[in-house]
């Protein structure tokens, strides 16, 4: 979920938040007289006790603006669990990132998370992931912009997406083929709840991982959006508990029920049970 880092009261109860992660912004929500105080924020909020599980992402301003070497020295301070770069859309940008980092002292652990929000990102995504994978900070997750790609290219976001659904599809395939995580952009209207719901079901459809968030009331229907239903978790022991037995040991394909099941839906099913313990380990940490 982002928080922009010049709301003093969102920040103090981040760590209450039952959502995965949380992007302290520095971009789009901060106003360019606040850059400074957003960044005192920041820093001052890293300087308390870690309060919750989430992990810790600071979304910097564009490698192309004043504040992005600023911005760069407040995440060497800090030290967050990543850095979300917006409108990453060069191969270049990754050494400029490597740079600046260095410059005000490496932090070996932090990932690297990029906003796909412009034209040039969308035509050159493969190869900026490519070569994302072989940068240091190490590309981890990619992060649809989906407000800045309608303002760039003037497509509109109504009608379910229809007029973006090729982009996004092409983002969430080079995610896949190359194995980084995808996040699908924000529902703007959080008091739509419905229309969030409509639009997180279409991002479990298109394989993304997770959805971004702008208002705690949108945490609660991510969450059940994501997790896995207890239809698809009870039908994944199947598949796993028939593969088990000993006269499938070598087995290849294997008819459940009168559905033929093969070892590739083996593996899919181990990922959604790994996915339900993972979330069962988070919903347990918080009771």
């Amino acid at each position: 979920m982002y928080v922009p880092a010049t709301n003093l009261r969102a920040l103090s109860k981040v760590g209450a938040l039952d959502c995965d992660t949380v992007i302290l912004d520095l971009e789009d929500a901060v106003a360019p007289d606040m850059k400074e105080a957003a960044r005192r924020n920041i820093e001052a909020f890293f300087a308390t006790p870690r309060d919750g599980l989430q992990e810790r992402v600071i979304r910097v301003n564009a490698v192309d603006t004043p504040d992005f070497e600023q911005d760069m020295a407040t995440v060497a301070a800090c030290r967050p669990d990543a850095v979300l770069v917006p409108k990453l859309s060069r191969v270049g940008d990754f050494a400029a990132i490597a740079a600046a980092l260095q410059r005000h002292g490496p932090h070996p652990a932090l990932r690297l998370w990029a906003m796909v929000e412009t034209p040039a990102a969308l035509l050159s995504l493969d190869e900026i992931v490519g070569a994302g994978l072989a940068s240091q900070p190490r590309l981890e997750c990619l992060v649809v912009g989906t407000n800045d790609i309608a303002k760039e290219t003037g497509v509109s976001t109504e009608d379910g997406r229809i007029f973006l659904l090729p982009w996004l599809m092409h983002v969430v395939l080079c995610a896949k083929r190359h194995g980084v995580c995808v996040l699908d952009g924000v529902w703007n209207d959080f008091a739509d709840q419905a229309g969030f719901a409509t639009e997180a079901a279409q991002s479990v459809k298109m394989a993304f991982d997770g959805k971004t968030l702008i208002h705690p009331a949108q945490i609660d229907p991510a969450n059940r959006a994501f997790s896995p239903s207890v239809e698809a978790v009870a039908q994944a022991r199947q598949v796993v508990a028939i593969f088990a037995r000993p006269e499938n040991a070598g087995a290849g394909v294997v008819n459940l029920d009168g559905r033929m099941v093969e070892r590739l839906h083996l593996a899919q099913a181990r990922a959604l049970l790994a996915l339900c313990d993972a979330v069962e380990t988070r919903r347990a940490s918080r009771r």
